[in-house]
């Protein structure tokens, strides 16, 4: 190398900022104000605590799918699933003893499978808004759904749970489609 191109590099490294090694900056902007500075010990005691994810669950196979996605790709030891089940109409009887046996079944599942505690919720409503609502009071670092497997028509047609929280969540979506799970 010569030395005007060793000079250069000089003036680029004079004007980086040194950072002590145990300090984490969450900025994801170049040049921009740090907004936030934890030490490695704050993230550790953080992470140790666990966080909190929505599995959004039903009795058809792509949510069990997207179920099953979760505690292979995104659960850890620390962690809380919360499993919401939305249902039309709570007063019947035989839907909701079919929700409270799902959720039963996917929250002792989840416990041997992931080793991860889980909670469910059975919430009255149109899915799509339960989903985004909970996730609005739980504040989760991720929403999981199964796809329905219904063509881009039908779905523009007639809207879908996914697509809805996608626009609506406040926290991230991961919608799981049914090939994702024929690859793990």
């Amino acid at each position: 190398m010569d030395s005007d191109s060793l000079k250069g590099e000089r003036q680029t490294v004079k004007g980086l900022e040194t950072v002590e090694e145990d300090e984490v900056y969450d900025s994801w902007n170049d040049g921009a104000e740090v907004e936030k500075k934890e030490t490695a010990a704050t993230i550790r005691r953080r992470r140790s605590k666990g966080r909190d994810i929505i599995v959004a669950v039903d009795h058809g196979p792509n949510s069990r799918h997207a179920f099953n996605w979760a505690l292979l790709h995104l659960c850890r030891q620390a962690d809380t699933l919360h499993l919401v089940h939305a249902l039309s109409d709570s007063k019947n009887r035989l839907l909701s003893d079919m929700a409270e046996g799902l959720v039963e079944k996917l929250t002792i599942e989840a416990l041997k499978m992931a080793k991860v505690k889980a909670v469910g919720k059975i919430v009255e409503g149109e899915a799509s808004k339960v989903i985004c609502k909970e996730a609005e009071r739980i504040r989760p670092v991720a929403v999981v759904l199964g796809t329905r497997g219904r063509s881009l028509f039908q779905s523009v047609m007639q809207g879908s749970v996914g697509e809805y929280c996608f626009h609506h969540s406040k926290a991230p979506v991961i919608i799981v489609p049914m090939e994702c799970m024929n690859e793990a």
